[in-house]
Order: structure tokens, then C-alpha cells, then sequence
């Protein structure tokens, strides 16, 4: 079985991206209303600051056409890969497990494993996933360090994916920038199908006066996968990533649930405007490039399904889901949530956090949502909005007129 990136039909893609590029080049493109470019306010005398907005702030505005839910379309594509939900699995060991990465294929989403994570550490990591679990508050952060100090095992790394593979979904693994060129070989020898390079945030422009750094435009252009790389908050970063040849670009920066990025390094970025300013991003590389497309995705700060909602209205194809997938029955974490920051051995920027659980996977995906707090059938809402302002699929979605609130 070839490992490599499928060969669709030509004629198919080119008029799949014809469309997209057709669509786009007649819109009145609504991004730049959210985007922090001409948005600056005075903070003192000599300094001044863009004003931004998060996904609380901001909210879909009904339009004059309704239409059945049961008409609208969820789906969505990167390169030749079709998912039924515009959910990509945060690659942290809370949410996901090579059998919950399995499950969320299955249900048309995509599971991203975290390849630094316990699962390519420890050859059985289901007592120490009960033993985190456990743990009390003021010890919680220097276990976790204990815990995640083993090296990672290139051996099991392969086995995971392959794992994976083996159920017949679409297989993903999410690297750090930091060990992406260590891991790399091993990840495209496993059989992977979409590569992603996640960190808090990813640069086309690292520079480092200790080691040779990922040269990410070179090291995307001699893969044979199409890769996702984050992550970004500004029109800029996200531009420079997109001529990288990324197909997909993260958008956020330490804005999820079990983040402490802005107490501990004075760095946050609003998503809402983040992800506006990113779509801007697309569409001008769009016709920069003549017709390359790349998907913008929330990475941060979508936790709940009206989140999920805006956050395409805003300009985004698809998000990234941690904290709504750690509430899932199935998830590893047993109803807590944590992400590589919380571990970091000498600067923590995370920490484990309590987030319940809500229902099966099936269930916060799809419902029955047995509360009205937006923790379950995301997908149900976010049929249910695009139905009450009259679009029909998601690119679509990103056309609906959106308001802030006042601050």
C-alpha cells in the first residue's frame, strides 16, 4: 500500500480549486472588518495597540434567508482528503489516543496523535494516564515533567500511525518544530497522510544562534504529504507560512483552555481577529499564487459550539479541537485536560486543568446534547446556524455578516 499523498483525478482538483477561486475573487470579502490593521488605539503616550477581538466578542447576524438544517453541509477538503466535520483533533494526550484518533475518523472528523506524547514514550501509557488523572493540584505540574522526561521511542512512534492506518482512517501525527527534522523520516516511513508542525507558535523565520533551524520551506517541498503548520495570529506570519507551501495553517497562540501563555509570557492574540486577519492572508495569497488555496484553521480558544460558529463565520475552514474532545467519555484524559506546555522542563506555559466530561464523542460531535451549555452536538449547531442565516455549505458560512459588542 503506497504511504505517499493520493493521485485524484487532475480534472477533478483543478475544478474543485476553480470553484474555491471563482467564489472568492467575487466576494465582498468580510475579513479585514475584524482584522487589526486600521484598528489602533492610544495605550499611553508612546505606545499604541491594535484593538482585537475574541470569539465572545463577536456574533452571527441572522440574514432575510433561512433554510432546513437538514440541507446544509459540513463537509471539507484539504488536498485530497475528504472529511464529513470540520474537526481536527488537537494533537494532546487528554484528547487523543491511537483508538480515539480512529474514532474521530470514523465519525468523519480528523484525529491528530501527538508524537512526542506518552503514547510514543511508554509502551503501555494507561497507568500513568490514570495516575495524571489523579494527581493533586500543587504537585500536578513537576509530575507531569517527571512523567514526560522518558525519551520518545522512534519504534513506537511507527507502531502508533501505523496502528491508526490499520483501521482505515486518515492517518495524522503532529510534531514540534523543535523535533520535527529529528522525527520526521520515521513519521513518512509510518505512513502518514497529513504531517502537522505544531508549537505555539511557528515562524517561517526562525533564527537560532545554537543549531541549524527546520528550514520549513525546503523541508515541506521534499515531503510527499501535505503538511499543517502553526501556530499563527497575524496576517504576516500566516502569509510567510502560506508561501512555505503549507497546505493548512494554524491559527492561534496559547489561547486554549489549558494554556497560561498570557501570565506567563504577557502573549495572547484574540481569535477572532486572528482568524480574520489569516483569512485576509488567504485570499490575497490566492491570487499571489494564481490559485493555491491553503485552509485556515482555529487552533485555541473554541470551546463550546458558538465558538466553533464564529470562528468560521470569521474566515476559518475548519478548527482544532482540545478542550470540547477531552470531555468525551473515550478520551484519555478522563475528563482533565493538559497540552505540552504544562510539561516543559524549565517554563511551564500550561497546566493540567478540570474540564467534566460531557458525553461520547458521537455525542458532542452529534448529540443529543442533554445540556444547554454548547459542550455537545457541535455539529448540530453549527447546522443549525448556517440554516438560520441561509448559506449552504462553509465557504459559504465565511460570507455571514457578523457584529461586536460594545466594550
Amino acid at each position: 500500500m503506497a504511504h505517499g499523498r493520493p493521485r485524484g483525478p487532475q480534472d477533478s482538483r483543478r475544478r474543485h480549486v476553480a470553484a474555491i477561486v471563482s467564489q472568492l475573487r467575487h466576494w465582498d470579502a468580510p475579513f479585514s472588518r475584524l482584522g487589526s490593521v486600521s484598528n489602533e488605539i492610544e495605550i499611553g503616550r508612546g505606545k499604541r495597540g491594535a484593538q482585537a477581538y475574541s470569539f465572545d466578542d463577536v456574533a452571527v447576524v441572522p440574514s432575510r434567508r433561512t433554510r432546513d438544517a437538514s440541507g446544509v453541509s459540513t463537509a471539507w477538503q484539504i488536498d485530497a482528503y475528504q472529511f464529513g466535520v470540520p474537526v481536527m483533533a488537537a494533537p494532546m494526550d487528554s484528547v487523543m489516543s491511537p483508538a480515539t484518533a480512529v474514532e474521530l475518523g470514523k465519525l468523519g472528523g480528523l484525529g491528530v496523535l501527538d508524537l512526542e506524547g506518552l503514547w510514543t514514550r511508554y509502551d503501555d501509557p494507561a497507568p500513568l494516564l490514570a495516575e495524571i488523572a489523579e494527581l493533586p493540584g500543587e504537585t500536578a505540574t513537576s509530575r507531569l515533567q517527571e512523567i514526560y522526561s522518558e525519551p520518545v521511542k522512534p519504534e513506537l512512534l511507527v507502531r502508533r500511525l501505523r496502528e491508526i492506518r490499520a483501521a482505515g482512517v486518515t492517518v495524522a501525527g503532529a510534531l514540534s518544530p523543535q523535533r520535527t527534522q529529528e522525527f520526521s523520516a520515521a513519521v513518512i516511513d509510518a505512513g502518514v497522510d497529513l504531517f502537522v508542525i505544531r508549537g505555539t507558535t511557528v515562524s517561517a523565520e526562525h533564527v537560532s544562534p545554537d543549531a541549524e533551524p527546520l528550514n520549513l520551506k525546503r523541508f515541506i517541498y521534499e515531503l510527499d504529504v501535505p503538511v499543517v503548520v502553526g501556530g499563527a495570529a497575524s496576517y504576516t506570519a500566516a502569509l510567510h507560512l502560506m508561501r512555505s507551501g503549507a497546505a493548512g495553517v494554524l491559527v492561534g497562540f496559547g489561547g486554549g483552555a489549558a494554556h497560561t501563555t498570557r501570565a506567563t509570557l504577557g502573549i495572547h492574540a484574540p481569535m477572532a481577529t486572528a482568524v480574520a486577519d489569516v483569512a485576509a492572508a488567504r485570499r490575497d495569497y490566492l491570487d499571489e499564487s494564481q490559485g493555491r488555496y491553503v485552509h485556515v484553521i482555529a487552533d485555541g480558544a473554541v470551546g463550546r459550539s458558538g465558538d466553533l460558529v464564529t470562528a468560521i463565520a470569521c474566515g476559518a475552514d475548519a478548527v482544532m479541537l482540545g478542550a470540547a474532545l477531552a470531555r468525551a467519555f473515550e478520551s484519555p484524559g478522563c475528563g482533565w485536560h493538559w497540552g505540552p506546555e504544562a510539561y516543559h522542563p524549565r517554563l511551564p506555559r500550561g497546566e493540567r486543568v478540570h474540564v467534566g466530561q460531557a458525553g461520547t464523542m458521537a455525542e458532542i460531535l452529534f448529540g443529543p446534547s442533554r445540556r444547554a451549555d454548547g459542550h455537545a452536538n457541535l455539529m448540530g449547531a453549527l447546522r443549525k446556524a448556517m440554516a438560520s442565516t441561509g448559506y449552504l455549505d462553509l465557504k459559504e458560512f465565511q460570507r455571514a455578516s457578523v457584529v461586536v459588542r460594545n466594550l
